[in-house]
């Protein structure tokens, strides 16, 4: 035992050394040929609020063009997030001329730099900004809370582009349940949220239920005529946080041909103290949902300016990193394709196709 204590700096040094040999420069190599002809899509950040305020300082945002670029991200989604507020006519009025607002000002953003990125509202026009090299950004809504009690302001939304709405955020609202708290309203869906979901299947809008209750989910995958997904979530197995999907839950997306985005903030990874939890244990949730249920129904969604971000993922610029380690454990080109964004467009294919 004596000798083994003795040698065990050593082994971890060796292993250390290891972990940068040449082997990880080839790996390296390999990646960036992959993220040259293939589409790498984060369906969920919180940067657009970054952008968009009075006074930013660009060394904190984590999903700044220029570090999506490095990183070899293709498309970004830039939802509005809003915070949930009381359920009551004028509250939910002001908080949807607010986030309309907040729409508009991140779309003058985005176009006032058709030279960094352009706004892509379909799949064609994520796979031809790719081929033409422009970085896609995609709108979306984080919490329906806006929209309230009045469907046809999801037309307003959708004809600003917001292709994507996450039902809810911590807090009940008129349209679902949430995850976080035991006390539900609505059992689920509420009468009009099933409304909202039926209008968001005719109009192309993708249904997102990250942050919904369990019931929510169900209720969802029972009622849209299009696969649903989650756009930053994690497992329940590994770390039991509510916001979390349990066995049952993934496997219910992945029957209706749904996807889970990982996300990447500790606070859904790991119980573990922040210096401990990394790319690594981002990918073990990746790597449970391939094994569950197969590779075809696991991306990512980093939540980064929102709460995401880790050791050795600090930012955008990083995810590149992501796709040595996941070569590093043996996954091929071809599923290295499927996670990073041959998943989503399959599901927002779909969601197109129901429309039509």
């Amino acid at each position: 035992m004596k000798s083994l204590r003795i040698l065990l700096p050593a082994l971890l040094l060796s292993a250390a050394a290891f972990a940068q040999d040449p082997g990880d420069a080839a790996l390296l190599q390999r990646a960036q040929r992959l993220h040259d002809r293939i589409v790498s899509i984060d369906t969920h950040t919180d940067t657009a609020l970054e952008l968009i305020r009075d006074s930013v300082d660009m060394n904190r945002v984590q999903a700044s063009f220029p570090r999506l670029r490095e990183g070899r991200v293709d498309c970004c989604f830039y939802p509005i997030f809003t915070e949930q507020g009381p359920l009551d006519e004028a509250s939910e009025q002001a908080a949807f001329e607010k986030a309309i607002g907040q729409m508009k000002a991140i779309r003058a953003y985005i176009e006032a730099r058709p030279r960094e990125a352009r706004i892509a509202l379909t799949v064609k026009d994520i796979e031809r900004n790719k081929k033409k090299r422009h970085l896609s950004l995609v709108m979306g809504l984080e919490n329906a809370y806006p929209i309230g009690r009045d469907l046809s302001r999801l037309q307003d939304f959708y004809d600003l582009g917001t292709r994507i709405i996450t039902l809810c955020h911590n807090y009940d609202n008129d349209i679902c349940d949430a995850s976080r708290y035991p006390e539900k309203t609505w059992g689920g869906l509420s009468p009009f949220g099933k409304e909202l979901v039926r209008e968001m299947n005719r109009l192309g809008i993708i249904v997102d239920c990250s942050h919904a209750s369990t019931q929510t989910l169900y209720d969802c995958l029972e009622l849209s005529t299009a696969p649903v997904i989650c756009s930053h979530s994690c497992v329940y197995a590994i770390k039991d946080h509510p916001r979390n999907l349990t066995d049952d839950e993934i496997r219910a997306i992945a029957a209706k041909g749904g996807v889970i985005q990982v996300t990447t903030g500790r606070w859904a990874l790991s119980w573990l103290p922040a210096d401990q939890v990394d790319i690594g244990t981002f990918c073990d949730h990746v790597e449970y949902i391939r094994r569950l249920v197969g590779v075809e129904y696991v991306g990512i969604g980093t939540d980064f300016d929102g709460g995401g971000g880790m050791r050795q993922l600090e930012d955008a610029s990083r995810m590149k990193d992501i796709t040595v380690e996941l070569m590093r454990r043996g996954w091929t080109d071809r599923e290295l394709e499927l996670f990073w964004g041959g998943n989503f467009l399959r599901v927002m294919r779909a969601v197109e196709n129901a429309k039509k």
